[in-house]
């Protein structure tokens, strides 16, 4: 009798949760949908390539930054992760609108949307955008994983008629129907986890946006850009711009290269126009998203990082001394940095 109680139990908990399941099965098999169906995003070197996407991930990537780097300074070996990504989140989603393998796909879609909280969780120009995917994915995927896809389920068609699957107890971990604990630890197991996720909700957004004390901050408004290892030699200007903050979807763009003594005199000053013509053999870009010259400006995308060379006659027999280089942003923004001849 308590067997059959749990089994009805549990068969409501899946009807229950149909819609979460539905919904988010279809958030990641979209995302397969949209990049080999609707449109070939796997391409590289075109328009909305997807390792170009993946690649405005790294510059705040929390925990995971070291493997985006590697994937990004390494572009046939970032094909291949995002052919293989493309694909699990297909499979994944795809089984877990059907209720196939529901506790398996669970912890598919929890690992992906940790993937996707930890990459790019700090992006979002009105709101915290792929913060509130990431965590809620994490959390819906906890849910579907303690209540099995129910009635409504592959699992429940499917399984009981596989006498393989059906000879061993790890099989419900893994599909649908009741879990093997009793009561009490079935609670155990749902307090943790939810204390787990919500302590890795309550991180993250501190992390990313300050969003548990201090003050509130969204690095996707403005456009921030480092430079490094400026230094000037026989007539030339070398530095590395690093692009860590703005908006993902379009670039930073500069307008205005600048550089003075310590007097404040201007030695070399390139505008828009000039920098629209900057030579590509002069840019070493090191980064899949590449710093490329646009139509009115130099184009910076969000994480790009590369070196850039300026030649200039005007550079040659500089006098040993301070200096000082300035970027300007078409927004008006301006980056600096201090360097010795």
């Amino acid at each position: 009798m308590e067997a059959l109680y749990k089994k009805q139990a549990y068969s409501l908990f899946g009807m229950f949760t149909l819609a979460l399941r539905l919904v988010v099965g279809w958030t990641y098999f979209s995302a397969f949908w949209r990049r080999l169906v609707l449109e070939n995003k796997l391409i590289p070197d075109t328009a909305g390539y997807i390792g170009e996407k993946f690649n405005h991930f790294l510059p705040n990537a929390f925990g995971i930054k070291p493997v985006i780097e590697y994937l990004v300074s390494n572009p046939d070996q970032l094909w291949w992760a995002m052919v293989v990504f493309t694909i699990i989140e297909g499979i994944v989603g795809l089984f877990f609108m059907l209720g196939f393998f529901t506790r398996l796909m669970s912890i598919g879609v929890s690992s992906l949307a940790t993937g996707i909280l930890l990459g790019s969780g700090w992006l979002g120009t009105t709101c915290v955008d792929e913060w509130q995917i990431g965590i809620l994915g994490v959390a819906a995927g906890f849910t579907l994983f303690l209540s099995g896809g129910g009635k409504y389920s592959l699992d429940n068609i499917v399984i009981p008629r596989i006498p393989l699957l059906n000879k061993y107890a790890w099989t419900t971990w893994l599909t649908s129907g009741p879990l093997p604990l009793d009561e009490k630890s079935s609670g155990r197991l749902s307090v943790a986890g939810a204390t787990a996720i919500l302590f890795l909700s309550l991180l993250t957004n501190q992390v990313f946006h300050n969003g548990v004390w201090g003050k509130l901050h969204n690095k996707s408004v403005k456009p921030k850009i480092e430079i490094n290892d400026a230094n000037l030699g026989k007539e030339k200007l070398s530095f590395t711009v690093y692009r860590v903050e703005g908006v993902d979807v379009y670039g930073s763009f500069l307008i205005g290269v600048t550089l003075k003594d310590a007097n404040g005199n201007i030695i070399l000053d390139r505008n828009g126009e000039e920098l629209s013509e900057f030579p590509e053999t002069d840019i070493r870009n090191m980064y899949i998203a590449k710093v490329a010259p646009g139509k009115h400006s130099l184009v910076i995308p969000l994480g790009s990082k590369a070196e850039l060379t300026i030649k200039d006659e005007t550079l040659a027999n500089l006098p040993k001394g301070d200096y000082e280089l300035t970027l300007t942003d078409i927004s008006g923004i301006t980056w600096k940095q201090k360097l010795k001849n």
